[in-house]
């Protein structure tokens, strides 16, 4: 049995990499061929047993978890100074030399795999989820598809570098688009008008080669879909994503359900703004400052602040957690201030070998800054909670369990933000804040991800009706009670900061789905925080060796996305809002 027991607070401590036993401890990826002898000896080798198979199974992952973390430290240097030609290229050549020579023998090691004789002798409970996932990914692999997938690579690195190169001069300072947002919380509404207008604007300035560079990327993809057998790239993403656990037609209904139950609820936390702000309209600049009139919260000064503070957080809510963030620190595995060069946004990039995770953030010192911390630092949680799976698949659950991770990790760490705040009125205005924020995740990827499904259900769609359509659905979710006239120029280009269209198509219904969970986390806490954390932990200690409805069951909570239990979860956030 490959699964040890629930990790303790030791294993968040060890900074050293597990030792190899099929690969050579010096081994570096450096060229194809020294690479490519594995592969070939993998192939070869007589598998004459189950404990064969298994050992063999074990040998293939750690040569995965070689690459994985290689390829994880070219992105991670790249992000981390998108200008840099060296770093640049150290990444690609990954992606042109090596990922498309490995592509043919990831397949033919699955063929082997699952024709071997021995398959069964493996444990189903613990294998099933693994070779659901092997199966899939072998009945949708064509091999014309991996030059294709090197181009769509290499044109999803064009949509980062151009947009960590995007500044703005306000008062004669350069700042970058994180940095210049942060003036959207300034009580001053002609500072906010001022800051919006200059972020769009600089956003409009390669909107058309933005336009230009997803219209060749939806192309792509269209055709990896075609080439596959399927009729549309988002069918094929379905597979390729392992959606095992819902439909489109599911997607098609949570959008509904979010429409009917959440949106209405921003409309009138949107009309109580209006109010709040003695304003006749509400305008794009006015959504994100303090509705009372008072300054933007100023809950830290640097990343170093930022990840003292966090890890204080984490520990005070278990030692365990704190431990994760410290060796995180110790290790150097975060780069979290803003600066220019930097690709936009923030992630935490999972290391397979090492099993301590990279974190990589755009800080500016605001709220939003810290909820992205606990957020990483949530997903940085999961890493190390299955660094111990000896399997790579098993460390890398699908989104709407990863997602589980950090959204819940928001919530549940509320009752510690005194740690930021230390005004009781600043803790109140911070928790009421994040609350607005996680209705409006709703709508927001409900947009997003409806509008994903129609740009791929008509691939030949032009650049105009692609405008019209997004506008429409933005409408149709978002700023219901917001004026926009005379900014109408802007509106149909709202859609090219969501860095995930370009680099991570379909990735983002996960996100409702995680969210709608993490509040039943939260729930399931507030009633009990101890039972509460310790499921929180035990789901995710699972990795993915068990269906994304177990996991959630593992936590105390449903994967159900209906209308009545998003009812039932957005009004049980609407309560916790009015008790502030």
């Amino acid at each position: 049995m490959l699964l040890t027991a629930e990790p303790t607070a030791a294993s968040a401590t060890d900074t050293q990499r597990p030792p190899r036993h099929y690969v050579p401890e010096d081994f570096q990826v450096t060229d194809w061929a020294a690479l490519e002898t594995y592969f070939q000896e993998l192939e070869a080798r007589p598998v004459a047993s189950a404990d064969a198979l298994e050992r063999w199974l074990l040998d293939r992952s750690e040569l995965e978890a070689v690459l994985s973390e290689d390829l994880a430290w070219r992105y991670i240097r790249m992000t981390c100074a998108t200008q840099d030609a060296g770093r640049s290229e150290a990444f690609q050549y990954f992606v042109n030399e090596i990922e498309p020579r490995v592509a043919p023998y990831d397949h033919a090691l699955n063929e082997k795999m699952l024709a071997s004789p021995y398959l069964g002798g493996l444990d189903e409970k613990r294998y099933g989820v693994f070779l659901r996932s092997v199966r899939r990914a072998s009945e949708i692999y064509r091999v014309e598809n991996i030059p294709l997938k090197t181009e769509i690579s290499t044109k999803q690195q064009q949509y980062a570098a151009t947009a960590g190169a995007m500044t703005v001069t306000l008062d004669g300072q350069e700042l970058t688009l994180p940095q210049a947002a942060d003036r959207l919380k300034s009580p001053d509404r002609a500072v906010r008008e001022t800051a919006w207008r200059a972020v769009q604007q600089r956003r409009l300035q390669d909107a058309v080669a933005l336009d230009a560079l997803f219209t060749e990327l939806v192309g792509l993809r269209n055709q990896v879909a075609l080439n596959a057998g399927f009729e549309n790239f988002r069918d094929y993403m379905f597979a390729a994503l392992g959606r095992f656990d819902y439909t489109a037609q599911d997607c098609f209904n949570f959008h509904r359900a979010i429409r009917e139950t959440v949106v209405p609820l921003i409309d009138d936390l949107d009309l109580e703004r209006r109010q709040d702000l003695r304003q006749h309209a509400l305008r794009p600049w006015d959504l994100d400052v303090d509705p009372s009139g008072q300054p933007p919260l100023r809950p830290f000064a640097t990343g170093a602040e930022l990840l003292e503070k966090t890890i204080a957080v984490f520990q005070a809510l278990d030692p365990y957690l704190g431990d994760c963030l410290r060796t995180m620190r110790q290790m150097g595995q975060l780069d979290l201030e803003s600066r220019k060069g930097k690709a936009p946004g923030g992630y935490n990039y999972p290391l397979d070998e090492t099993g301590v995770p990279f974190i990589f953030m755009n800080a500016t010192s605001s709220l939003r800054d810290v909820v992205t911390m606990l957020h990483e630092g949530g997903h940085a949680v999961h890493s190390f909670l299955t660094r111990h799976l000896a399997l790579g698949a098993d460390k890398h659950p699908p989104s709407e369990v990863a997602e589980l991770a950090s959204m819940s990790m928001e919530l549940i760490s509320m009752d510690q933000w005194h740690v930021f705040f230390e005004n009781p009125e600043d803790l109140r205005r911070a928790k009421k804040t994040h609350l607005e924020s996680v209705l409006e995740t709703f709508p927001w990827v409900a947009t997003i991800d409806k509008f994903q499904h129609w740009i791929y259900e008509h691939p030949q769609h032009t650049e105009a009706e692609r405008h019209h359509r997004w506008t429409e659905i933005f409408d149709e979710f978002n700023q219901r009670t917001v004026d926009w006239y005379g900014l109408e120029n802007i509106k149909p280009y709202l859609w090219q900061k969501q860095l995930h269209l370009y680099e991570v198509p379909f990735y983002y219904i996960e996100y409702a789905m995680a969210q709608l969970g993490a509040i039943a986390v939260w729930r399931h806490y507030r009633q009990d925080p101890a039972e509460g954390l310790a499921a929180y932990k035990r789901a995710l200690a699972l990795g993915y060796t068990a269906p994304i409805g177990q996991i959630y069951a593992a936590a105390g909570i449903r994967f159900d996305f209906s209308t009545d239990y998003l009812r039932t979860l957005a009004d049980f956030v609407r309560e916790e809002m009015a008790a502030l």
